[in-house]
């Protein structure tokens, strides 16, 4: 497609406008990684390491044995893991197999992988070694094309003695009982020759992932995502962080074999998947594996403690972890200094969450913008704080297009400054969804003789450039002809000292239809009344924006990936009301 001249004075110093030599297999990261450093640290682990080389041996024997057991290109093989480290090894040797993996989320419940194994026609699965996970896997694989079952243990990646230890003591992880014909990890490793078959791969047609998305929305659908869709953007993030590595120095694109990255993102995700494991491995850096953040008393203590101990550099993260970290009662006691640079992304980042974090940390937050069905970053706020304008998400990666359309027929561009949908053009929009092409049609659109995803997401770009999502299409609230965007009610709350995390809905109301609803937790050991959060919300916005009701919670519900799940408030609503 044509690189579009992105109109804006302010793109970032040392970013090119497009990037080149990315159509590769998926798994050559790894390959060339451990062939320049096969001594250099890929994984860590509860203070166990794993080399580029042991990674990329494991990954060709995993190819191998997956070969042997038949799965042939284009064959689908799930990952029911954690953030663990026989993550990367395995996803890498599936890609090496020929086959497509398919990550599926570990707090599922039998039925739900049972339907997303199903839908995509797995044929193995590997799943870890737990009292909760495993049965889940045996139940979920009834009645699906599932052979072969892989446990993965974690006795093996820990320290020898903390391995010893806990398996004396009954902590590590492990299921009660185990089906007849189901393998185990280690076993299949040690049995198999680190020699991947012999499989030709077209980056730009053959499918390295089907992500499943849409569950905060509705029934999820299956993202076919292409080798060239994940090396694309890992090829864009490189060239976009311009990072100062160094107190003073001039800001650089990231440097090899320099960094560390917090692994707080589920890998499962594309998130996770992209802006930690894979451009952690891309760049020659180390990944902290980080199954639970939530870990500790109080919530994120144990993260913090890793972070202190292993010195991240660079941290991928929803904006809930950001509040959990500034919010954490005991942050004063953790020595954050580490952190150069921050990915937010997953949901809006507020910008009072921004400046509370960066404050405290001195780490710079970096907000970028993408879906599971663009692999997922399509833009990005510069990565210095001069170029970079908090609440917006920057501008498209290096030869990404974005446009904003019409909400109506998704086709019509807009001036700029209107809101409509954002559509994206780029090398890491997906192929389509899973056996879906009446979905396909929904969001596929030619304009200006180019095909553009449709986001679903409103937003607009500003006369300097930079692009502002306002809210997803489905969650406007329309309050008495006016259009409320949820995003910019709780980006008020926010700046409320008592509030923790707020969310906003619309809501059934006779007289203007819809009514604005706010649900509030506040932070630890705060109280606050409905009349004050009225207040502050009379002093702070218009009157068609503030809130008609208020309630407060102790938790919101939220997806494994840290987005505010909406879509069940709302439901819980509309039940009142039947």
């Amino acid at each position: 497609m044509p690189v579009q001249d992105w109109p804006t004075p302010n793109w970032p110093d040392g970013v090119p406008r497009k990037v080149s030599d990315y159509t590769k297999p998926l798994f050559a990261i790894l390959d060339e990684t451990a062939k320049e450093y096969p001594d250099r640290v890929y994984t860590i682990f509860s203070d166990a390491s794993r080399t580029y080389a042991q990674v990329k041996d494991t990954a060709d024997r995993i190819a191998n044995f997956l070969a042997a057991r038949g799965i042939r290109k284009g064959d689908r093989v799930a990952i029911f893991l954690p953030n663990l480290p026989h993550f990367p090894p395995v996803y890498f040797g599936i890609l090496k197999a020929g086959a497509i993996g398919v990550t599926c989320n570990p707090l599922y419940t039998g039925k739900e992988l049972q339907h997303q194994l199903k839908d995509c026609g797995a044929k193995a699965v590997f799943c870890m070694d737990h009292p909760n996970f495993y049965p889940t896997t045996v139940k979920s694989i009834e009645g699906t094309a599932v052979e072969t079952v892989v446990i993965c243990g974690v006795k093996s990646y820990l320290p020898k003695l903390k391995g010893l230890i806990g398996g004396l003591l009954g902590k590590i992880p492990k299921a009660d009982r185990y089906e007849a014909g189901h393998l185990f990890f280690d076993d299949v490793v040690a049995a198999a020759k680190p020699e991947p078959p012999a499989v030709r791969i077209n980056p730009e047609t053959d499918l390295a992932l089907i992500l499943y998305t849409g569950g905060t929305t509705g029934v999820p659908k299956g993202a076919c995502l292409t080798h060239t869709n994940f090396t694309y953007d890992l090829a864009g993030i490189h060239h976009w962080m311009q990072l100062v590595h160094e107190p003073g120095a001039q800001p650089e694109v990231q440097r090899r074999a320099f960094h560390t990255y917090l692994g707080v993102l589920p890998w499962y995700h594309s998130f996770g998947m992209t802006c930690a494991m894979l451009s952690s491995c891309a760049s020659a850096s180390r990944l902290i594996c980080v199954p639970d953040p939530r870990a500790g008393i109080p919530p994120f203590t144990e993260v913090l403690k890793i972070v202190q101990k292993q010195r991240p550099t660079l941290m991928p993260a929803v904006p809930t972890v950001f509040m959990a970290f500034t919010n954490h009662p005991h942050l004063e006691q953790y020595d954050l200094t580490s952190l150069i640079g921050c990915f937010s992304g997953g949901a809006p980042l507020p910008p009072e969450v921004c400046r509370r974090f960066e404050e405290k940390t001195g780490a710079v937050i970096f907000e970028g913008y993408g879906l599971s069905e663009t692999a997922p970053v399509a833009t990005a706020n510069p990565t210095n704080t001069r170029q970079r304008r908090v609440g917006s998400i920057g501008f498209p990666l290096p030869g990404t297009d974005i446009k904003v359309v019409d909400l109506v027929g998704g086709t019509q561009e807009l001036p700029r400054g209107e809101d409509g949908e954002i559509a994206i053009c780029g090398p890491q929009v997906m192929k389509g969804y899973w056996n879906k092409p009446e979905e396909d049609e929904k969001v596929f659109r030619m304009i200006d003789g180019q095909l553009y995803f449709l986001t679903g997401d409103i937003g607009h770009i500003d006369e300097e450039g930079y692009i502002h999502i306002t809210d997803r299409k489905k969650d406007m609230v329309l309050v008495g002809g006016f259009n409320v965007y949820p995003r910019d009610v709780e980006d008020i709350l926010f700046q409320h000292p008592k509030v923790a995390i707020a969310a906003v809905v619309g809501i059934p109301d006779a007289k203007s239809g819809e009514a604005v609803k706010a649900y509030i937790q506040l932070k630890p050991g705060e109280t606050a009344t409905v009349e004050e959060i009225m207040a502050f919300c009379k002093d702070n916005m218009a009157g068609y924006k503030r809130p008609k009701a208020i309630e407060f919670r102790d938790t919101l519900p939220m997806s494994n990936v840290g987005k505010v799940l909406r879509r069940l408030l709302r439901d819980e609503e509309r039940s009142k009301v039947k």
